[in-house]
């Protein structure tokens, strides 16, 4: 691990060279690139070199053991010798963490789709109230939510909504989000009080870049239609929704959230390649070996992977066993407990696996 930490460190001096470069300067993808590159690299370089104080101020404290000391200084330099060692230890542990395979995903923005599943209305209104989460979660880290796609239903709740997350490091965060939800509680057209269960599922998309997925404009099925409203009734006489095919794949995109046929062509195309995207991964996914896989579980949408219990206010993922009596404080995006957890749990996975 030294050895690979000593390969990021010169290869981030390398990259202060190359930035200050004025054939780099004049190039701007160079230059993006190369910053992006140290930008990921600095993290780990600066913990390393915080590793590498603490191993040489150790190596200094137990070369004063060899001298003369009286018994005062002895206990001291031993004292401050059990701190660096237990100091180098933690720090050890944090670089190993930062050294795991990164998901190449994990900085780019997140394509979602939310939809009803089981029950009816019900799971239209839970469909709404994932999207509230959500926006608001988004909104603690500064990120920005564009929707792409809805269609709610008479109640005000969602049959199916689709949104684009945009911020710094979305994906690395929202992928955990991947699956089906279930809430259990009394619903509002309920007279007799019982509970429902009733369930929305939840797709995390990592935005596709055109150079990660070639799609042939002879390969898509353009069609045009006037947009709706709830219950089907026409909003907007023009044709200026738009339906994708991608004919290979048989994927189908719908956009009809905005006025412009081209805006809502450009939108569509955004989901359309995620999900190609996506396809191809969890083809991938399949190919490798099941044992190694995460577990957080394998992301399949049919996977339940959360209950939101409103009589007992409690959330529990099922993934981690995880339980916390703060559902309204969840519902109103704080989410980062349940997150985090998910994330230490995969990293604990993954140097489990490397011990192997």
């Amino acid at each position: 691990m030294i050895e690979r930490l000593q390969t990021l460190e010169d290869r981030y001096e390398k990259l202060n060279e190359l930035l200050s470069d004025p054939e780099v300067i004049n190039d701007h993808k160079k230059l993006r690139d190369y910053s992006k590159e140290q930008s990921d690299l600095e993290g780990t370089v600066q913990k390393y070199r915080e590793y590498n104080n603490v191993t040489s101020q150790l190596e200094d404290a137990r070369a004063m053991l060899d001298d003369n000391l009286d018994d005062d200084m002895h206990e001291m330099v031993k004292d401050e010798i059990s701190e660096l060692n237990a100091k180098q230890d933690e720090l050890a542990e944090e670089l190993k963490v930062m050294m795991l395979p990164k998901d190449p995903n994990d900085d780019k923005n997140v394509i979602m789709e939310i939809r009803g599943a089981a029950g009816g209305d019900e799971a239209c209104l839970f469909a709404a109230d994932l999207y509230r989460m959500y926006t608001r979660y988004a909104e603690s880290y500064g990120w920005k939510i564009e929707v792409i796609e809805s269609h709610p239903n008479e109640l005000g709740g969602f049959r199916e909504i689709i949104f684009m997350v945009n911020g710094e490091r979305a994906y690395s965060k929202m992928k955990y989000e991947n699956g089906a939800h279930r809430v259990q509680r009394v619903p509002e057209t309920e007279s007799g009080g019982r509970i429902h269960t009733s369930t929305a599922t939840v797709a995390v998309l990592p935005e596709a870049e055109e150079v990660e997925v070639e799609i042939h404009d002879k390969d898509i099925r353009v069609d045009t239609f006037a947009s709706s409203g709830p219950g089907g009734q026409s909003v907007n006489t023009t044709m200026s929704a738009v339906r994708l095919t991608h004919v290979p794949t048989g994927v189908v995109v719908s956009c009809q959230d905005e006025k412009s046929q081209i805006k809502n062509k450009e939108k569509a195309m955004k989901v359309l390649r995620a999900r190609i995207y996506d396809m191809y991964q969890k083809e991938a996914q399949a190919e490798y070996d099941e044992t190694r896989k995460s577990a957080v579980g394998s992301g399949d949408r049919s996977e339940r992977i959360r209950t939101y219990n409103f009589p007992q206010t409690r959330v529990t993922d099922h993934r981690i066993g995880l339980t916390l009596q703060k559902l309204d404080q969840v519902l109103e995006g704080k989410l980062d407990a349940i997150i985090d957890a998910l994330l230490i749990e995969e990293q604990s996975q993954k140097l489990e696996q490397i011990g192997e």
